[in-house]
């Protein structure tokens, strides 16, 4: 290769855009860190094949799920029309063959990379330093899966990647617990209390954080507002396991509200 061809490669290197799709907290397509709007039909493709990672997805299994309610043939005539809009830019997300549809080896999708995290957290064999957790590992975990978007197919990734998520903050806010990272134990614990305000384990987590951190106070009175908003909305009552939590602290308050009684005779 003489140095001509060589800078003439170096100079496309540079410009191959680098291509990114967010999924979580709602979509967007970000080509060299500026957002790129795309029409409706094709937004939904590319989510759609993005939450298929790296697999080649048949177009009739894109046509039929996107497209559920219409004739075969106009399901594919969508599918067509979807990825013609795409053109420029948004085709450099996909490699697309006559027969299926795939994401392209360079891209990046932010759910891909939370659910790597996620997984990472909740096995025993990866050690916890090895992730380098902060606080900010909170916020990979905490926002939803294409929010407010209502197809079946995107609706049932949500709630996989909602219960995903769930456990893995309980499992962080034990590992700063044990590390003695006492706020951050909070902060993840409360980020899961947020997403499903009335999950029992996540309610335990929150209370274990503040019984670490030492304010027995934080624990009893959330314990409190817990039992009642599961009674108002569910008419349901917490579990002995969540009781046992805070019996020690409520009878040791009781214990000292006693002796100060007695000292006042």
């Amino acid at each position: 290769m003489t140095a001509g061809d060589q800078a003439t490669a170096s100079r496309v290197v540079q410009i191959k855009p680098s291509v990114r799709i967010a999924l979580l907290g709602g979509f967007d397509l970000i080509v060299n860190d500026v957002p790129v709007t795309a029409p409706v039909g094709s937004r939904r493709l590319l989510a759609f094949v993005a939450l298929n990672h790296r697999t080649p997805v048949p177009r009739s299994l894109i046509a039929g799920s996107l497209w559920p309610k219409v004739p075969e043939h106009c399901a594919y005539t969508n599918l067509r029309a979807a990825l013609c809009r795409l053109r420029g830019l948004g085709t450099r997300a996909l490699d697309i063959t006559a027969t299926d549809v795939r994401l392209a080896p360079d891209v990046t999708v932010d759910v891909h990379d939370a659910r790597m995290l996620a997984q990472h957290l909740l096995d025993p064999c990866v050690p916890a330093m090895a992730l380098g957790l902060s606080t900010a590992t909170v916020d990979q975990l905490s926002a939803d899966l294409l929010p407010g978007w209502y197809d079946e197919w995107a609706l049932l990734e949500a709630d996989h990647w909602r219960q995903l998520r769930l456990h893995a903050l309980e499992a962080l806010t034990e590992t700063f617990i044990d590390a003695t990272e006492y706020a951050g134990a909070v902060v993840a614990a409360q980020a899961a209390v947020q997403a499903d305000p009335l999950r029992e384990s996540s309610q335990a987590s929150l209370i274990r954080a503040y019984l670490a951190e030492g304010n027995p106070s934080e624990a009893v009175h959330h314990f409190e507002r817990y039992v009642r908003r599961l009674r108002d909305e569910l008419g349901l009552c917490p579990t002995q396991r969540l009781h046992q939590l805070v019996a020690r602290v409520r009878w040791a308050g009781d214990g000292d509200a006693a002796l100060r009684r007695r000292s006042r005779w």
